[in-house]
């Protein structure tokens, strides 16, 4: 870790600890904050684990050999089990945090993300900023699809909302890495739901090119979604863009159409 970076971890946890801790006498805070570490958190992660779900799970994401999720590791720990332990955790230092993010278990992961959600949505100002940061710091951990859909539009989406530049979306959307270009394109779902959809109209059309199937299934998701709210909206991108459109992205796009008119743009005659 560098200095820059414990220096800024530093001043990051002393206005967690300032804005969030519930005020309590002095020896039942230490023994609260004692019990919110990282290492805490894992001991009890891993008492929830299973082995037979952990093999399932190496399948179902992916992780043998030049697949996405390749050399993965899992500990086999469903989604509504993690959740349910946020509660418990959710006063985390963000160091801590943060710590289980970069571990090697997919699970801790992804738990680590559901503790930064809760927090960003119960912080104020100051503290959305320190969890924006750390998040666009860490995308590297952040490195398979549920990891970047359960987290990217509820944190990167939601801080982005407010700012006067979302510049950050256009860079992520031409790394070279599949993980930082679906965090773009899905962040945009927070500003859709808001009926705010040149973002994700705009990425989309700068994703056509790309060769993973992850993203295209993202962008076409995102169109959808876009179309729920303004159908018109959809079909004129799709109108322009169509023809060139990965298959598997117009797929998602139209999938809601009506039977006629996914035809329509299936065949390459609408």
């Amino acid at each position: 870790m560098t200095d820059y970076f414990a220096t800024k971890i530093s001043g990051i946890r002393a206005v967690y600890k300032y804005s969030s801790i519930v005020k309590t006498p002095d020896n039942k805070a230490e023994m609260m904050q004692d019990s919110l570490t990282a290492n805490s958190a894992q001991i009890q992660l891993r008492s929830l684990s299973s082995d037979a779900a952990a093999r399932n799970a190496l399948r179902f994401f992916k992780t043998g050999s030049g697949d996405y999720g390749e050399g993965d590791k899992f500990l086999g720990i469903s989604v509504p089990v993690l959740r349910a332990q946020t509660k418990r955790y959710a006063q985390m230092p963000i160091d801590e945090v943060l710590t289980l993010l970069r571990s090697g278990f997919h699970e801790e992961r992804l738990f680590s993300l559901l503790l930064l959600v809760h927090q960003f949505e119960r912080s104020d100002a100051g503290m959305r900023q320190a969890i924006y940061e750390s998040y666009m710091e860490h995308t590297e951990f952040i490195n398979n699809w549920d990891l970047v859909d359960c987290s990217a539009y509820k944190i990167v989406g939601a801080h982005l909302s407010n700012s006067k530049s979302r510049e950050s979306l256009y860079k992520l959307a031409k790394s070279s890495v599949l993980w930082e270009r679906r965090i773009a394109i899905i962040s945009t779902l927070w500003f859709i739901k808001n009926a705010d959809f040149k973002d994700a109209l705009r990425i989309s059309a700068l994703l056509l090119k790309d060769e993973e199937d992850l993203i295209h299934k993202a962008a076409g998701w995102m169109l959808r979604e876009i179309g729920k709210l303004d159908k018109p909206v959809e079909e004129a991108f799709l109108n322009e863009h169509y023809t060139v459109m990965p298959r598997t992205m117009l797929r998602y796009a139209i999938e809601k159409f009506p039977e006629k008119q996914r035809q329509l743009y299936l065949t390459g005659t609408a």
